[in-house]
Protein backbone atom coordinates (compact mmCIF):
# COMPACT_ATOMS: atom_id res chain seq x y z
CA UNK A 1 0.00 0.00 0.00
CA UNK A 2 1.34 3.42 -0.96
CA UNK A 3 -0.37 5.26 1.93
CA UNK A 4 -2.01 4.12 5.16
CA UNK A 5 -3.80 7.42 5.89
CA UNK A 6 -5.39 9.95 3.55
CA UNK A 7 -6.37 13.39 4.88
CA UNK A 8 -8.97 15.11 2.75
CA UNK A 9 -9.89 18.75 2.54
CA UNK A 10 -13.66 19.01 2.13
CA UNK A 11 -14.93 22.06 0.24
CA UNK A 12 -13.75 21.99 -3.36
CA UNK A 13 -12.24 18.52 -2.91
CA UNK A 14 -15.12 16.25 -1.90
CA UNK A 15 -17.97 18.80 -1.83
CA UNK A 16 -18.87 20.77 -4.96
CA UNK A 17 -19.36 23.98 -2.99
CA UNK A 18 -17.33 26.41 -5.10
CA UNK A 19 -20.17 28.13 -6.95
CA UNK A 20 -22.18 28.42 -3.73
CA UNK A 21 -19.26 30.01 -1.86
CA UNK A 22 -18.67 32.44 -4.74
CA UNK A 23 -22.35 33.45 -4.67
CA UNK A 24 -21.98 34.27 -0.96
CA UNK A 25 -18.67 36.15 -1.22
CA UNK A 26 -19.84 39.70 -1.77
CA UNK A 27 -22.40 39.49 1.04
CA UNK A 28 -19.63 38.33 3.37
CA UNK A 29 -17.36 41.09 2.01
CA UNK A 30 -19.95 43.72 2.92
CA UNK A 31 -20.36 42.29 6.41
CA UNK A 32 -16.63 42.08 7.17
CA UNK A 33 -15.53 45.14 5.19
CA UNK A 34 -13.24 43.68 2.56
CA UNK A 35 -13.17 44.02 -1.21
CA UNK A 36 -16.12 42.85 -3.30
CA UNK A 37 -15.24 40.93 -6.48
CA UNK A 38 -16.69 40.82 -9.98
CA UNK A 39 -17.28 37.73 -12.12
CA UNK A 40 -14.15 38.58 -14.11
CA UNK A 41 -12.08 38.79 -10.93
CA UNK A 42 -13.31 35.36 -9.78
CA UNK A 43 -11.72 33.73 -12.81
CA UNK A 44 -8.54 35.78 -12.41
CA UNK A 45 -8.19 34.85 -8.73
CA UNK A 46 -8.33 31.13 -9.54
CA UNK A 47 -4.85 31.66 -10.99
CA UNK A 48 -3.49 33.09 -7.73
CA UNK A 49 -2.21 31.35 -4.62
CA UNK A 50 -4.41 31.29 -1.50
CA UNK A 51 -2.20 33.93 0.13
CA UNK A 52 -2.44 36.21 -2.91
CA UNK A 53 -6.24 35.90 -2.99
CA UNK A 54 -6.53 36.99 0.65
CA UNK A 55 -4.17 39.94 0.05
CA UNK A 56 -5.99 41.00 -3.15
CA UNK A 57 -9.33 41.06 -1.37
CA UNK A 58 -7.88 43.02 1.54
CA UNK A 59 -8.90 40.55 4.24
CA UNK A 60 -7.16 41.25 7.55
CA UNK A 61 -5.66 38.09 9.04
CA UNK A 62 -7.35 38.67 12.38
CA UNK A 63 -10.72 38.56 10.64
CA UNK A 64 -10.16 35.14 9.07
CA UNK A 65 -11.47 33.05 12.01
CA UNK A 66 -14.52 35.34 12.29
CA UNK A 67 -15.22 34.97 8.58
CA UNK A 68 -14.82 31.19 8.84
CA UNK A 69 -17.33 31.06 11.71
CA UNK A 70 -19.83 33.11 9.69
CA UNK A 71 -19.27 30.94 6.62
CA UNK A 72 -19.92 27.79 8.65
CA UNK A 73 -23.25 29.24 9.78
CA UNK A 74 -24.19 29.96 6.16
CA UNK A 75 -23.23 26.43 5.12
CA UNK A 76 -25.39 25.00 7.92
CA UNK A 77 -28.36 26.92 6.51
CA UNK A 78 -27.76 25.79 2.93
CA UNK A 79 -26.20 22.33 3.35
CA UNK A 80 -28.96 20.69 1.32
CA UNK A 81 -27.91 22.80 -1.68
CA UNK A 82 -24.27 21.63 -1.60
CA UNK A 83 -23.67 18.31 -3.43
CA UNK A 84 -20.70 15.98 -3.36
CA UNK A 85 -18.63 15.64 -6.50
CA UNK A 86 -19.50 12.57 -8.61
CA UNK A 87 -17.49 9.54 -7.53
CA UNK A 88 -16.99 10.56 -3.89
CA UNK A 89 -19.10 7.74 -2.37
CA UNK A 90 -17.29 5.13 -4.46
CA UNK A 91 -13.91 6.63 -3.54
CA UNK A 92 -14.53 6.64 0.21
CA UNK A 93 -15.92 3.10 0.18
CA UNK A 94 -12.99 1.92 -1.95
CA UNK A 95 -10.42 3.44 0.40
CA UNK A 96 -11.95 1.85 3.49
CA UNK A 97 -12.32 -1.53 1.77
CA UNK A 98 -8.61 -1.32 0.92
CA UNK A 99 -7.69 -0.73 4.56
CA UNK A 100 -6.87 2.96 4.23
CA UNK A 101 -7.76 5.23 7.16
CA UNK A 102 -9.67 8.38 6.18
CA UNK A 103 -9.44 11.76 7.90
CA UNK A 104 -11.05 15.11 7.13
CA UNK A 105 -9.35 18.42 7.95
CA UNK A 106 -11.39 21.49 7.09
CA UNK A 107 -12.22 25.01 8.23
CA UNK A 108 -15.85 23.96 7.83
CA UNK A 109 -17.55 22.44 10.86
CA UNK A 110 -17.80 18.72 11.53
CA UNK A 111 -21.57 19.07 11.83
CA UNK A 112 -21.84 20.67 8.39
CA UNK A 113 -19.58 18.06 6.82
CA UNK A 114 -21.53 15.20 8.36
CA UNK A 115 -24.78 16.76 7.11
CA UNK A 116 -23.48 16.98 3.53
CA UNK A 117 -21.84 13.53 3.57
CA UNK A 118 -24.80 11.83 5.21
CA UNK A 119 -24.53 9.17 7.94
CA UNK A 120 -23.29 6.33 5.72
CA UNK A 121 -20.30 8.20 4.30
CA UNK A 122 -19.57 10.01 7.58
CA UNK A 123 -19.14 6.61 9.22
CA UNK A 124 -16.25 5.88 6.84
CA UNK A 125 -14.23 8.81 8.24
CA UNK A 126 -12.15 7.92 11.29
CA UNK A 127 -10.80 11.37 12.19
CA UNK A 128 -12.37 14.82 11.88
CA UNK A 129 -10.32 17.93 12.69
CA UNK A 130 -12.51 20.84 11.73
CA UNK A 131 -13.05 24.53 12.40
CA UNK A 132 -11.11 27.74 11.88
CA UNK A 133 -7.53 28.05 13.08
CA UNK A 134 -5.19 31.03 13.31
CA UNK A 135 -2.32 28.62 12.61
CA UNK A 136 -3.62 27.00 9.43
CA UNK A 137 -3.89 23.31 8.66
CA UNK A 138 -0.38 22.11 9.54
CA UNK A 139 -1.08 21.69 13.29
CA UNK A 140 -4.32 19.90 12.39
CA UNK A 141 -2.41 17.48 10.17
CA UNK A 142 0.07 16.78 12.95
CA UNK A 143 -2.75 16.21 15.44
CA UNK A 144 -4.35 13.63 13.13
CA UNK A 145 -1.00 11.86 12.67
CA UNK A 146 -0.55 11.63 16.44
CA UNK A 147 -4.02 10.18 16.95
CA UNK A 148 -3.63 7.73 14.07
CA UNK A 149 -0.07 6.81 15.09
CA UNK A 150 1.00 6.88 11.47
CA UNK A 151 4.41 8.02 10.20
CA UNK A 152 4.38 11.06 7.86
CA UNK A 153 5.80 8.96 5.00
CA UNK A 154 2.60 6.87 5.06
CA UNK A 155 0.26 9.86 4.77
CA UNK A 156 -1.09 11.89 1.86
CA UNK A 157 -3.14 15.07 2.21
CA UNK A 158 -5.51 15.86 -0.67
CA UNK A 159 -6.96 19.34 -1.28
CA UNK A 160 -7.82 21.91 -3.93
CA UNK A 161 -5.82 24.98 -2.86
CA UNK A 162 -2.17 25.98 -2.74
CA UNK A 163 -2.37 26.36 1.04
CA UNK A 164 -3.18 22.64 1.26
CA UNK A 165 0.07 21.82 -0.56
CA UNK A 166 2.05 24.18 1.67
CA UNK A 167 0.55 22.78 4.88
CA UNK A 168 1.31 19.21 3.81
CA UNK A 169 4.94 20.12 3.10
CA UNK A 170 5.32 21.69 6.55
CA UNK A 171 3.82 18.59 8.17
CA UNK A 172 6.19 16.34 6.22
CA UNK A 173 3.43 14.43 4.41
CA UNK A 174 2.78 13.88 0.71
CA UNK A 175 0.35 16.21 -1.03
CA UNK A 176 -2.29 15.57 -3.63
CA UNK A 177 -3.87 18.51 -5.47
CA UNK A 178 -7.22 18.12 -7.22
CA UNK A 179 -7.95 20.14 -10.34
CA UNK A 180 -11.76 20.29 -10.03
CA UNK A 181 -11.84 22.65 -7.05
CA UNK A 182 -10.95 26.31 -6.60
CA UNK A 183 -7.45 26.79 -8.01
CA UNK A 184 -6.40 26.33 -11.61
CA UNK A 185 -4.27 23.29 -12.46
CA UNK A 186 -1.29 25.42 -13.49
CA UNK A 187 -1.12 27.29 -10.17
CA UNK A 188 -1.39 24.01 -8.27
CA UNK A 189 1.34 22.43 -10.40
CA UNK A 190 3.59 25.44 -9.77
CA UNK A 191 3.45 24.65 -6.04
CA UNK A 192 4.85 21.15 -6.67
CA UNK A 193 2.34 18.77 -5.10
CA UNK A 194 3.42 15.15 -4.84
CA UNK A 195 0.52 14.20 -7.12
CA UNK A 196 -1.73 16.33 -9.36
CA UNK A 197 -5.10 14.62 -9.73
CA UNK A 198 -6.96 15.31 -12.96
CA UNK A 199 -9.93 13.08 -12.09
CA UNK A 200 -11.60 11.59 -9.02
CA UNK A 201 -10.93 8.07 -10.35
CA UNK A 202 -7.15 8.64 -10.08
CA UNK A 203 -7.16 8.95 -6.28
CA UNK A 204 -7.91 5.37 -5.20
CA UNK A 205 -5.19 3.63 -7.28
CA UNK A 206 -2.64 6.28 -6.24
CA UNK A 207 -3.39 5.96 -2.52
CA UNK A 208 -3.64 2.17 -2.50
CA UNK A 209 -0.63 1.71 -4.80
Amino acid sequence: MAYRLVIFDFDGTLADSGDWFISMTNGVADRFKFRRITDEEVDMLRGRSSREVVEYMGVAKWKMPLIAIHARKLVAQHASNIPLFPGVPELLHGLRQSGVTIALVSSNSEANIRKILGPELSALVTYFNCGASMFGKTPKFRAVLRKARVAPKDVISIGDETRDIEAAAKAGVSSGAVTWGYARPEILAAHNPTVLFMGMDEILPTVVG
